[in-house]
């Protein structure tokens, strides 16, 4: 990982931000580190996919931008999505490698993300894909526990565990 420095880096850094998939693209075929951070350890993909620029995302990733690389905050492309809105790149994300349970430096995950900012249909595509519903943050609290915090009922709906099924008895018919 290393920090831009060059004006080229810093256009790749632009284009990712507006979505300009022929300047990615060209940048791809020139060669350039597709990992490469700014000051806040954003990467291309990172800014990508938090603006919501699916074509972008896709290319970045395509031609192997690494998909669980972690900014300053430790912050994945996946948990920006998450706090975002954004499902399709979220499908996306993970179809193509991003680790669903990371957690960020205050043990947060994408799932608490989509919990936290009421992106219910991100709650539904994480735990599709299996995303741990036991992890604690840093405060020793699941992304259930932050559904009930922010009396999110459809999110608490969704992560609650199963009831047991009622038992049968042997009554006579």
């Amino acid at each position: 990982m290393t920090f831009y420095s060059t004006s080229a880096e810093h256009l790749l850094f632009d284009a990712a931000r507006k979505g300009d998939v022929e300047y990615i693209r060209q940048r791809i075929a020139d060669g350039a580190d597709l990992d490469i951070t700014d000051g806040r350890g954003f990467t291309p993909l990172i800014i990508a996919a938090y603006d919501g620029h699916l074509e972008a995302t896709r290319l970045l990733l395509e031609a192997g931008a690494n998909a669980n690389a972690q900014d300053g905050g430790g912050n994945t492309a996946l948990m920006g999505v998450c706090f975002k809105g954004y499902p399709e790149i979220a499908r996306l994300l993970v179809d193509n490698g991003a680790e669903l349970n990371t957690q960020n430096g205050n043990g947060g995950t994408a799932l608490m993300f989509a919990t936290l900012f009421g992106r219910n249909e991100l709650v539904k595509v994480m735990l599709e894909y299996g995303a741990d519903t036991s992890i604690k943050d840093v405060r020793g609290l699941t992304a259930l526990d932050l559904a009930y915090q922010q009396g999110n009922e459809e999110a608490i709906a969704l992560m609650q565990p199963p009831a047991a099924d009622a038992m049968e008895t042997d009554t006579p018919a």
